[in-house]
C-alpha cells in the first residue's frame, strides 16, 4: 500500500481570506475557491497543497502541528512576511533558538528556519 500526501487542511473563521494569505506568503496558486473550502498548491498539478475549511471558533491554544520554512534569507523572509500580516508568536521558546516562530492573520503558528548547518 502507498499513501500521497494530497494536503493539510487548516480551519478558518475566513477559508478564503486565510487561503489568499497563505497564497501570497507561498507564491501558490488558487486550485480551488468554493464556500466550504479553499484550497491552494504550489502550481495547478502539483501536491501537497493547503485547504481551508469554515470553522464557526477562532484558534484558542497553540498548534499541535505547524509547518516550517527554510528560506535562503531568515531575516528578510521574516520582515516581508511580517509586512503581509504575520506577527511574532510566543509559544514558549527561549529566545536563542535558531528559527523564528510567527503566527498567520488567524493565529496559526509556524517558524522560519535559520540557515541549514553543514
Amino acid at each position: 500500500m502507498a499513501l500521497e500526501w494530497e494536503q493539510v487542511n487548516v480551519d478558518a473563521t475566513d477559508p478564503a481570506a486565510l487561503g489568499r494569505w497563505w497564497a501570497e506568503a507561498l507564491g501558490w496558486v488558487v486550485v480551488g475557491d468554493a464556500p466550504d473550502e479553499f484550497e491552494i498548491r504550489p502550481e495547478k498539478d502539483r501536491l501537497p497543497g493547503l485547504i481551508f475549511a469554515p470553522v464557526p471558533e477562532a484558534k484558542v491554544v497553540k498548534n499541535r502541528l505547524h509547518l516550517d520554512f527554510r528560506p535562503d534569507d531568515q531575516e528578510a523572509e521574516v520582515a516581508r512576511l511580517l509586512a503581509l500580516g504575520a506577527r511574532h508568536a510566543d509559544v514558549g521558546q527561549s529566545g536563542d533558538e535558531p528559527w523564528v516562530v510567527l503566527a498567520d492573520p488567524e493565529g496559526n503558528e509556524f517558524c522560519v528556519l535559520g540557515p541549514r548547518r553543514g
